[in-house]
């Protein structure tokens, strides 16, 4: 025999020797724990084993010489202990269980199977010779075989030990219950024996990888179809390394799973969750404009990718031509014989990478994929119609090739904005005639390779609005996509018919273009604006011509004391929502205008209405709105806040010409520009913080406050005549600078020459220019007094009107403005505080502001028949103009507005308005 080699101690013989063998660890004294000791003739004990003395935990100095009996049982089983040992000494053997008390641990009692036989000394004597095992560990083993027998035969999961040579030594009834045969039948079989070979090659490497790392994989998922079934299902394993009582590897365990119906479930789920994002996609997105192109344009937006791989629009040309002679004949009535009227093509999109161009017609009527020429481009992974190419005249040129102007039935390519006509027998023109949804099974094209996609299948879905087929709708998914199922039908079909009330909407729409017009006139200013100390001149290009409605606004407002407030805005977006937002805030502006307020404060509670304008029904304003995004086509995570979003930029001036200086506050708004009187020099940029736009909110606004000489030219703009998609916002900005000079020319001959050096006939946006040259108030045209608080500055103060007005040449107005002068030097000297400052001003109009240090805002009452006083303000307004009060940095300044004598009417006589007053 060879070397035994020393292995480690056994488990649980804390402190003994080592063990030497020459089998592997596994044996069954690695399990239990075994000792011996013998008695000898006198029936004592006569020698003691060191695993004794571990196992009883007695030392063999403590029990050797002494009688068992005596040292191991209590004491009320001593005397049936003392009748077996006598027994045992005449030759019988004897296995029982036998329980003793431990020396160390006083009241405990330990519990051993012992077997005793009988034996023999060199002299002949009798003697035993006793073998003793630890009850609790046989107990214990007994009960963990159990548990491991329980667990393995009642899993209702299936349950596999793998061996190191990756061979199945176990399966339980779960197993064999899905793969057939019995337990045993599977012992000694591999991976490839029940699974196809790439699953069975997958379960292999998975198996190693945990047998040779100790790793376990949670969750690894394998297909297969079970014997004599054939539904494929889809397993869930867990594998973990088994490892023996030596601590070496033995194994590996795997515990499946059957989650082909949760996974048909979870597949469900995700189509249905991936249905209403599309579903709630198109109704935030399908509509924003009332354009019938965009609208088509906006459904293939949602449908591709998200839906579908490729898709086409496809509008009756009657409807896009605003035929409605042909529109109520009936034209596309479903049950129509006729199904090949005349279509445009007016949308295309695809999100494959080789993208074909859109569908033709061949001569069998099937409805292929071509690549097309000049007609589209790709942004963004989707290719569109390429910019430049006009639908409209593509179609008229189109149509017009066909006999008498109509068009044949196409055989070939239909590019976006070409007319064609489906064949009577095509899949399309059924789809047309019936309203019903057509699936068509994909073809190979017969164009050969350089197609570069092949498409598997295709859906034709009419676009139906109140009972009128209007178009068509083509989805196509290219080979690897899920072909289209009864769910996806019924979703092509909701979307398309969200399209179609969008298209009919547009439809009626264009009818009331007048409208339109009308209500884009009323939102802009008057085409000549006026202002004390101005001249202006504005220009309004809109960016979309067939309504003429958009988002740039512009505002001459005029403020008291002879200021006017400048303001040029740009709503984010195009269309009818952009000009709604539009008009509110402008109505906004000029509300918050007249309450005088500074410019920076003017924009901090517009920013607040944009906000409430973009909140949801029910949010209570815009402070907490967060903005989402958009999702692909797994669904709309999110995430995706859809909601409107009403941005905006602004930039507000406010020109006081009696000092010639300008305050300037930007909400993200290009900054104005400056000419200096007479300069041959490009204009400059004034540095005004831009600020965040309207709308963000969460930052202050600043003011920046400028000097204006008489003679300068200031002009506020958008972003429509500096910036295109030909031209960066620098170029445009260096062309505007170039174009914009203050030679002395007219205004409405400035703002021509700008808008010609510049390119504005994109209408990509629109296009607001505001331009004013300053000429401020004279010094002869303003008279400024301060006054005691006195009370003979009433009297002071008449006369000094009276006089300012006689050197005007205003004697007609005297009367009235004494009386009114008076009233307001009174109320300051009653109810105000502070030095008094009484100042006119002469332009277009006469102003009167009388200045107090008194923060207290008059207010007019009705006064009763008994009281004494309380008509000063009543006489101001029925004598006055217009008259108001508005803050200063001091105090306040009440102020009244008479119009100048035009030698003609006769001037109102004050006597008679105290008299109704009084």
């Amino acid at each position: 025999m060879g070397e035994i080699p020393a292995v480690p101690q056994v488990p649980g013989a804390t402190g003994a020797a080592p063990v030497w063998r020459n089998s592997p660890p596994g044996s069954m004294y690695d399990h239990i724990q075994v000792a011996s000791f013998s008695l000898g003739p006198d029936g004592r004990v006569e020698q003691w084993s060191e695993r004794a003395a571990q196992l009883l935990g007695i030392r063999a100095q403590e029990v050797v010489g002494r009688d068992p009996v005596e040292a191991f049982l209590p004491e009320e089983l001593r005397p049936a202990g003392r009748n077996t040992l006598d027994q045992i000494m005449d030759g019988r053997e004897w296995i029982g269980h036998v329980p003793f008390q431990l020396p160390r641990e006083p009241g405990q009692r330990g519990f051993a199977e012992i077997y005793l036989m009988p034996s023999r000394t060199a002299r002949g004597e009798r003697g035993a010779l006793c073998i003793v095992v630890d009850v609790r560990a046989l107990r214990q083993i007994e009960t963990d075989l159990a548990a491991s027998q329980a667990v393995f035969g009642q899993s209702p999961m299936g349950f596999m030990l793998f061996d190191t040579a990756l061979r199945l030594m176990r399966v339980n009834e779960r197993f064999a219950t899905v793969f057939g045969g019995t337990p045993q039948s599977h012992r000694g079989r591999g991976p490839a024996d029940f699974l196809q070979r790439g699953e069975a090659e997958r379960l292999s490497a998975a198996l190693r990888q945990v047998l040779e790392s100790g790793k376990p994989v949670i969750d690894l998922q394998l297909v297969g179809t079970p014997p004599g079934s054939s539904e494929r299902r889809r397993w869930s394993l867990s594998l973990y390394r088994l490892h023996g009582t030596s601590g070496r590897p033995i194994g590996v365990a795997c515990l499946g799973n059957d989650i082909t119906q949760r996974r048909n479930a979870e597949r469900e789920a995700a189509s249905a969750r991936r249905n209403l994002a599309l579903l709630n996609a198109a109704g935030a997105r399908i509509g924003n404009s009332l354009d019938l192109e965009t609208t088509a344009r906006e459904l293939l937006d949602v449908a591709v990718p998200q839906f579908c791989d490729l898709a086409s629009v496809d509008l009756y040309q009657a409807l896009l031509t605003s035929d409605d002679t042909a529109l109520a004949a009936g034209v596309g009535r479903i049950g129509l014989e006729e199904g090949s009227a005349e279509l445009r093509r007016v949308a295309f999109a695809s999100a494959v990478s080789d993208a074909p161009m859109p569908w033709s017609t061949d001569r069998d009527g099937a409805c292929g994929a071509q690549r097309g020429g000049a007609a589209a481009e790709r942004r963004n992974g989707v290719v569109h119609p390429r910019a430049g190419a006009d639908p409209r005249t593509a179609g008229d040129s189109a149509g017009a090739s066909g006999e008498h102007g109509r068009c044949p039935a196409t055989s070939g390519p239909v590019t976006v904005g070409a007319v064609h006509r489906y064949p009577f027998h095509s899949p399309c023109a059924e789809a047309l005639r019936t309203g019903q949804p057509k699936v068509i099974p994909g073809q190979d094209s017969d164009d050969g390779p350089e197609l570069g996609v092949v498409v598997q299948s295709t859906l034709a879905v009419p676009i139906t609005a109140h009972d009128t087929v209007v178009g068509l709708a083509q989805f196509a998914r290219t080979k690897g996509s899920e072909p289209f199922g009864e769910r996806d039908i019924a979703l092509a079909g909701e979307l398309a018919a969200r399209a179609a009330v969008c298209i009919d909407n547009a439809r009626l729409y264009r009818l009331e273009h007048e409208r339109a017009l009308i209500l884009q006139r009323s939102l802009l200013p008057p085409g000549d604006p006026e202002a004390a100390g101005l001249d202006i001149a504005c220009r309004y290009l809109p960016g979309t011509t067939a309504t003429e409605v958009g988002g740039d606004w512009f505002d001459v407002i005029e403020l008291p004391g002879h200021r006017t407030a400048l303001v040029v805005g740009d709503v984010m977006g195009r269309g009818l929502r952009a000009a709604v937002a539009m008009g509110e805030l402008r109505t906004a502006v000029r509300t918050l205008a007249l309450l005088d307020l500074e410019p920076a404060e003017v924009l901090s509670a517009l920013d607040e209405i944009a906000r409430g304008l973009g909140a949801p029904a029910g949010a209570g304003g815009g402070r907490s709105g967060k903005r989402g995004g958009r999702s692909g086509r797994g669904g709309a995570g999110g995430g995706s806040d859809l909601s409107e979003v009403y941005l905006a930029t602004c930039v507000y001036a406010v020109y006081d010409p009696v000092t010639r200086r300008c305050t300037f506050a930007n909400a993200g708004h290009l900054p104005p520009a400056v000419v200096d009187p007479g300069s041959g020099e490009q204009a400059l940029m004034l540095e005004v913080p831009a600020g965040i736009p309207l709308g963000v909110g969460g930052e202050p606004f600043e003011e920046v406050e400028v000097e204006l000489p008489d003679g300068a030219l200031l002009a506020l703009y958008t972003d429509g005549l500096v910036e295109s998609r030909d031209q960066t916002l620098d170029e445009g900005l260096v062309a505007f600078r170039s174009a914009l000079t203050n030679s002395g020319r007219p205004l409405e001959d400035v703002c021509d020459q700008v808008l010609g050096r510049l390119d504005t006939r994109h209408g990509e946006d629109d296009i607001a220019l505001l331009l004013a040259r300053v000429q401020g108030l004279p010094a002869e045209a303003v008279g400024d007094w301060r006054l005691p608080r006195d009370p003979q500055s009433v009297a002071q103060a008449r006369e000094l009107a009276r006089g300012q007005l006689a050197s005007w040449g205003l004697g007609p107005l005297a009367d009235t403005t004494e009386l009114l002068v008076s009233e307001l030097v009174t109320n300051a000297l009653r109810y105000g505080e502070g030095e008094i400052r009484l100042r006119f001003l002469l332009d277009r109009t006469l102003v009167c502001e009388v200045w107090d240090g008194g923060l207290v805002q008059p207010r007019r009452r009705r006064a009763r028949d008994t009281d004494e006083g309380g008509r000063g303000l009543q006489l101001v307004d029925l004598l006055s103009n217009g008259w108001g009060s508005r803050r200063t940095p001091r105090g306040k300044t009440v102020w009244f507005e008479l119009d100048l004598p035009d030698g003609q009417a006769e001037t109102s006589d004050p006597t008679e308005f105290l008299k109704a007053v009084l």
